[in-house]
């Protein structure tokens, strides 16, 4: 399995990344072990015009710098008392990130039953905070590269169908809670809803 050279595989739009990154793997090694999912659910977050992004109006600070470097990047933020994990999608400048909100276990899964304290495997990484806790993700992550370990993605084939819908847990953002920039693999029991 290779890395990703995300210039050439995602130069297309963020929306056509957050396509394109279902069916890949997203992969974190740590000092208790690996743990691994298929990427089943994304969200895209399309920028300065997008007022659900946390880059909206070009709004640059600590926490949202890291979307303004190159693609591949990867972006966490606290949310609550859950981490959360994006990819930067767009060239230097364009601050566009797509969030990794599902993934269906593939290695490691007693592992992450450990860190979830959940036996059932639809559980422990059907939605985005949990497949951080799951795979042990944290804000150390942050500015790190998804081709570089320990936390990186590899080359997957797209699901044979995917849907799209509005983005969830956004109701105060005006028209973009109605964006369809939420995709998933159809019928792919971990889902996050």
């Amino acid at each position: 399995m290779g890395y990703f050279d995300f210039e050439k595989i995602f130069c297309g739009s963020t929306l056509q990344t957050a396509v394109d990154l279902l069916g890949c793997t997203l992969v974190k090694e740590t000092e208790e072990g690996t743990a691994a999912g298929r990427i089943v659910e994304t969200e895209a977050y399309t920028g300065p015009e997008d007022r659900a992004a946390h880059s909206y109006g070009g709004k640059r600070t600590k926490r949202t710098e890291i979307m303004f470097r190159a693609p591949g990047h990867v972006y966490t933020f606290e949310m609550h008392t859950h981490c959360l994990v994006n990819v930067v999608t767009e060239p230097e400048g364009r601050p566009e990130a797509v969030l990794i909100r599902a993934l269906e276990p593939v290695e490691g899964i007693e592992l992450m039953r450990a860190r979830r304290k959940r036996q059932k495997d639809t559980e422990l990484t059907n939605g985005p905070g949990k497949l951080t806790k799951a795979l042990g993700i944290t804000m150390n992550d942050y500015g790190g590269h998804f081709s570089e370990k320990p936390l990186y993605i590899v080359p997957g084939e797209n699901p044979a169908e995917i849907s799209s819908g509005p983005r969830i847990g956004i109701e105060n953002t005006g028209e973009a809670r109605d964006y369809l920039y939420r995709f998933w693999e159809t019928r792919n029991r971990f889902v996050s809803r």
